[in-house]
């Protein structure tokens, strides 16, 4: 099984996940905040791979349309770019943390409902803690969050970090037990 395989669940995927789960990290937002010093940059994003078709293209049109009638009201800014995998990514920019996760659901949900499901890599939400960011990341394959920190120049992580991350937010969101899975995204567009 190759990289891409592990991280989109390959030929076995879980099916079922509850698409709600994105909602755990409002509330872990707060203690993120309060307790561990972490800023919201007020940015998200979702990772999903396009198909070129006119059904995905449609349902994805109609999600977009959907966020930016209700982005008039919230001030929700959408960007969409693709990265150097070929993954596209829409990005959601807004200093309300909560708009943020709902736009996320929003999207996510219409794809799943459309039965794109498993076209959905990941929600990204980035944070910055002392002035270095913090990412958590939830896998829609696997159901669940995991915190990636960069460390360095040379795409290194800190790991200890990361872990510490764990155990200090493990009864607010749920988390990827499987330390293998929890794979870098490097450079994420946020």
């Amino acid at each position: 099984m190759g990289f891409f395989d592990a991280l989109l669940g390959g030929k076995k995927k879980l099916q079922g996940v509850a698409p709600d789960r994105l909602f755990a990290m409002t509330t872990a937002y707060v203690t993120m905040e309060i307790e561990l010093g972490m800023k919201s940059t007020g940015a998200a994003g979702i990772a999903f791979q396009s198909l070129e078709t006119s059904d995905f293209e449609g349902i994805l049109r109609d999600a977009q349309e959907l966020l930016a009638g209700t982005a008039e009201e919230t001030g929700t800014e959408l960007e969409s770019s693709v990265d150097e995998f070929g993954y596209r990514w829409i990005i959601l920019r807004d200093p309300d943390f909560e708009d943020i996760v709902v736009s996320l659901n929003t999207l996510s949900t219409e794809l799943q409902g459309g039965g794109y499901g498993d076209r959905l890599l990941a929600a990204v939400f980035a944070f910055v803690e002392k002035d270095k960011p913090v990412y958590f990341i939830y896998n829609f394959k696997r159901g669940a969050f995991y915190p990636f920190v960069p460390s360095g120049g040379a795409k290194q992580r800190d790991t200890p970090r990361e872990l510490r991350l764990k155990a200090q937010l493990q009864n607010e969101i749920p988390f990827e037990e499987d330390t293998t899975r929890w794979f870098p995204l490097w450079e994420i567009p946020l």
